[in-house]
């Protein structure tokens, strides 16, 4: 039996790593979204309500932060999972928010599929 396809919203404002997860995503089979940015995300989100899965970085350029992005997500969606990534491995995990996967930086594509897989609806 074929494992469910999710649609994940990556958002991560390097290139070259939002678009190799992408295509790690896409290789599998999930249908995938990018953003270079929250405020993007954002956009994105709204105008989607079919997205299964938030894949986010901390730090990046913007109005907010992941951490951010993720708590204003789970409140308009409490249900979506949400994987946040950082180089910064000491991240308080009382910051993230209910059903979200932290994933440090740098991470193999292995360990991202098996936290969406976690997440997966």
């Amino acid at each position: 039996m074929e494992p469910h396809k999710a649609i994940i919203l990556i958002v991560e404002d390097d290139p070259l790593i939002r678009f190799s997860t992408l295509d790690a995503l896409e290789e599998v089979g999930h249908t995938v979204l990018e953003a270079g940015n929250a405020d993007e995300a954002m956009v994105l989100f709204r105008g989607r309500a079919d997205i299964d899965i938030i894949f986010t970085d901390v730090n990046m350029e913007g109005s907010m932060d992941g951490l951010r992005l993720a708590q204003r997500i789970k409140a308009i969606r409490p249900s979506i999972g949400i994987v946040i990534t950082s180089g910064v491995v000491n991240l308080d995990p009382m910051l993230l928010p209910a059903n979200t996967v932290f994933l440090p930086k740098p991470y193999q594509h292995d360990s991202l599929l098996a936290a969406i897989y976690e997440l997966m609806p």
